[in-house]
């Protein structure tokens, strides 16, 4: 930045660094959905195009950020984990909340039309956003439980009120009124016994939410010299699974792991390159295989043609 006369004014501004060693958590919500989904004609409880967009949202940010570890989204709402040990944008937090829910946004419109291609948009969509930090694994953990427990009660209510207005044709009050002091056990009662539905064969996004994560996947390329090979990429996968119990968790304890050294990454990435031979061998093998077959099928036609 040029200097000047002027440049005094930067005295003014504030240091908002977020606390080091300490998970972010940036929290996006929608603001005024339950406008916009109305105005939008989207399919009550859950609108499965609605959520898959969401998805691809999220999955555009995770792929341009790279630190964040874990995402998770439900309805209207997602939230990204930054790693404790995450450097971007010197962890000022004005910049990572206005730089990732811009970046959400512009996805959400950028790639509405391929979700809703009947579907217009009559006006801009908004998200706000903030950020907490956790101190511990814990308690990080504990924060995605307790936005995957909002999201099977909040489920739950809403397939047990949408039903009794859509299919028992009662009103929104009556419904509400209906509801009012229900445990789940009342409620998949009320499913099942007045109107056939088994809550439990619901679709696991709407029960359990949608669940970001990067996974080490073996794809194709071309070497320089036009040889075919195998390669390591990290892809961003959505999952609908369980967040609460220890075994997602056990299953990937890189999501929690301090960042690796120097001689950690060098073994790591020595481990991915036999993995990646052998993908080589197994396919070159495939390939022989393959070779094998149709000349020996060439054989055959030619004997074929010769005994005519």
């Amino acid at each position: 930045m040029a200097k000047s006369q002027y440049e005094y004014v930067r005295q003014f501004e504030q240091n908002d660094s977020l606390l080091p060693a300490t998970w972010l958590v940036v929290r996006i919500d929608g603001q005024g959905f339950t406008k916009f989904t109305t105005r939008h004609g989207f399919t009550k409880p859950n609108d499965i195009r609605a959520l898959h967009l969401m998805n691809r949202s999220a999955k555009e940010v995770m792929e341009s950020m790279t630190e964040i570890v874990i995402s998770y989204g439900q309805s209207d709402e997602y939230s990204f984990v930054f790693s404790k040990d995450a450097k971007a944008y010197d962890r000022r937090a004005s910049k990572l909340i206005t730089l990732l829910v811009s970046r959400f946004t512009s996805a959400y419109v950028y790639y509405w039309s391929e979700f809703f291609p009947d579907t217009k948009l009559q006006f801009p969509p908004a998200f706000d956003s903030r950020v907490v930090q956790y101190p511990s694994d814990r308690i990080m953990r504990d924060y995605l439980c307790w936005r995957q427990v909002d999201c099977h009660i909040n489920n739950m209510y809403n397939t047990c009120f949408w039903t009794l207005v859509n299919k028992g044709g009662m009103s929104n009050k009556d419904a509400e009124k209906r509801l009012s002091g229900t445990l789940s056990s009342d409620k998949n009662e009320l499913l099942f016994g007045e109107f056939g539905i088994n809550y439990n064969d619901e679709k696991e996004i709407f029960k359990k939410g949608s669940v970001l994560v990067r996974e080490n996947t073996l794809v194709d390329v071309t070497t320089p010299e036009g040889k075919c090979a195998k390669r390591t990429k990290s892809t961003v996968v959505i999952l609908h699974c369980d967040i609460i119990r220890d075994q997602f968790w056990n299953d990937r304890p890189e999501l929690t792991r301090d960042r690796p050294t120097k001689s950690e990454r060098k073994a790591e990435r020595a481990k991915q390159r036999e993995i990646e031979l052998a993908a080589e061998a197994e396919a070159e093998e495939e390939a022989a295989a393959k070779r094998s077959r149709q000349c020996k099928a060439g054989e055959t036609d030619n004997k074929a043609e010769d005994d005519a």
